[in-house]
């Protein structure tokens, strides 16, 4: 379950769910005390088609911990999807660069 925000991490919801730190997962906002981002939970939930239950079951989060990623993703929806797209770029430069070394997984 969710921990106390560590020392260098900025709080970024009013109930501490939600931080920021440099140097973890990218700076990239995600549940304190984890390295869960908050658009793995936004994947999981809309991409994948999990119900908030179901991610709870399968990972180490609250309910709380993956409402609250939804909330910040719902109220920072420009933001993240930048995020989204830049961490996209990111992996379509890695595949031109190093096609031999990356793998990837189809379904």
């Amino acid at each position: 379950m969710s921990a106390e925000p560590e020392p260098q991490s900025e709080s970024i919801d009013p109930r501490g769910h939600i931080v920021r730190t440099p140097g973890v997962v990218g700076g990239r906002p995600r549940i304190a005390g984890t390295r869960v981002r908050v658009v793995d939970v936004v994947e999981w939930h809309q991409g994948v088609g999990l119900s908030v239950e179901e991610i709870v079951a399968n990972f180490p989060l609250s309910l709380a911990d993956v409402y609250a990623s939804l909330a910040y993703y719902h109220d920072h929806r420009d933001e993240i999807e930048e995020e989204r797209r830049e961490d996209e770029q990111y992996v379509e430069r890695l595949l031109e660069q190093h096609p031999d070394r990356v793998h990837v997984f189809e379904e």
